[in-house]
């Protein structure tokens, strides 16, 4: 062999161990995380889709029962009714909270005075607790000494608003407080967009003529889109997920808990309280399965309006 074979034979070998070495480092530092994904994802997931097709007894025994669970499911006007609220609430709270996000974004990117000290302030709900949000405004909403109701009277509207018991309401009130919780993560997610704009965009916008009006339909709705759309899906998926909130601020006796209750409820409800985990598990699967559609169109839809040039 001669001494450029040998030479290149060398370099070869020595390339394979070093993409080798490359590939073992890779994978040990994804094993945290794929390990963790197995665990505490795709296994109970998978553990889930099993447990929807059986009878589970409150002793751990099992009994397929194949699709028993989703038939009941699809005749049960408790399940339709949650569905209901869930879309519901996803369909009104997402829109707003995005705007209103947005907006926020706007204006807090802007050369202001103490606007470090408006950021903070926007954020605060998501540093606090589900449970402590939800108890602070359940203490808001009370009937009889709650501080919304005493500021309305103070403007002059006579009569107490049942915002946790009247049943015209109650969708309202998690709305309310559901808006109020994430606009403030969603505004830091799109003001990062907003600062990645160039400056130079608007420079020659204003060079042009075009106002604050046109500059913000024109350039930076455009260019925003990619932050909007990882928003509109994540605040979505997490719509479809409420759960914290309802259990805190509305009690199991209260009689207006229906027009509230969502997936999630129901199906802590059936699978802790009443002990049918296979029937809880069914109403998981469909909600996975709801989430994913939506998901899937919102992908797909985006091609049309998303600019990531």
């Amino acid at each position: 062999m001669s001494i450029q074979s040998r030479a290149k034979s060398k370099n070869i070998s020595h390339g394979n161990r070093e993409k080798r070495s490359m590939m073992f480092w890779g994978w040990m530092l994804i094993a945290p995380t794929l390990i963790g994904l197995l665990i505490l994802n795709i296994i109970p997931v998978i553990q889930t889709l099993i447990m929807s097709f059986q009878n589970v007894s409150t002793f751990g025994e099992s009994t397929w029962v194949f699709f028993d669970n989703y038939k009941r499911l699809f005749e049960d006007p408790k399940f339709w009714l949650s569905l209901k609220n869930t879309l519901l609430y996803g369909i009104i709270q997402v829109p707003i909270t995005v705007a209103l996000s947005t907006l926020a974004a706007v204006l807090l990117n802007q050369k202001i005075k103490g606007v470090e000290v408006y950021r903070v302030i926007y954020f605060l709900p998501m540093i606090a607790a589900p449970a402590a949000v939800a108890m602070v405004w359940r203490w808001m909403y009370s009937s009889d000494y709650g501080l919304i109701n005493s500021f309305l009277k103070f403007l002059g509207f006579s009569g107490n608003i049942e915002w946790l018991y009247n049943p015209q309401v109650v969708i309202w009130s998690l709305i309310i407080v559901g808006i109020w919780s994430n606009v403030g993560y969603n505004m830091i997610l799109l003001l990062s967009g907003l600062q990645e704009i160039p400056k130079s965009y608007y420079e020659a916008a204003d060079l042009d003529g075009a106002g604050t009006v046109q500059q913000f339909f024109k350039i930076t709705l455009p260019l925003l889109t990619p932050q909007l759309f990882f928003v509109l899906v994540t605040s979505i998926i997490s719509a479809f997920q409420v759960f914290d909130l309802i259990f805190v601020m509305f009690e199991a006796t209260n009689p207006a808990l229906s027009k509230v209750q969502s997936l999630v409820y129901q199906f802590y409800n059936e699978t802790f309280i009443l002990d049918d985990k296979g029937y809880g598990a069914a109403i998981v699967i469909i909600l996975v399965v709801l989430i994913m559609i939506v998901t899937v169109i919102q992908l797909i839809g985006q091609k049309k309006w998303v600019n990531y040039d």
